[in-house]
């Protein structure tokens, strides 16, 4: 019988693939940093397997984030994983937590590849204005 993988693996693992995700970096790519296989990471990006503290410090440098970037908002019940420890991957809880959705992730990143700030700014104030509700007639 599979184990289910603990919350916090689970949640630790989103957040190395949210970040992983908006450096444009691929799963290949950050295990050949970690000298490990691109099926590992998945393993940990899954949750499945469990990152030593060895190897979550490595992640930190290669990834540019402090540790605690891991454990942010897990406190906070509205991003910590769903009870029984499954991903949030229903449209109804990728709604709830954005951030975590490789659309919004490659929008970012695109985003911040536009160099001029004058046309960064302006697409900016364009995709607020696409979202904001129309006017009442």
């Amino acid at each position: 019988m599979a184990q289910i993988p603990n919350p916090v693996d689970i949640y630790v693992g989103k957040r190395l693939r949210q970040r992983r995700t908006l450096l444009g970096m691929s799963q290949e790519k950050l295990g050949e940093m970690l000298g490990l296989t691109f099926q590992q990471v998945q393993k940990y990006e899954r949750g499945t397997n469990r990152i030593g503290s060895s190897r979550l410090h490595k992640l930190t440098n290669i990834l540019e984030v402090p540790v605690g970037y891991f454990f942010e908002g897990y406190e906070d019940g509205s991003t910590a994983p769903i009870a029984g420890g499954a991903p949030a991957e229903t449209p109804a809880q990728a709604e709830l937590y954005p951030m975590g959705r490789r659309e919004t992730l490659e929008l970012v990143r695109a985003y911040y590849k536009i160099e001029n700030q004058t046309v960064r700014r302006r697409m900016f104030d364009l995709i607020k204005a696409l979202g904001a509700p129309l006017p009442e007639r």
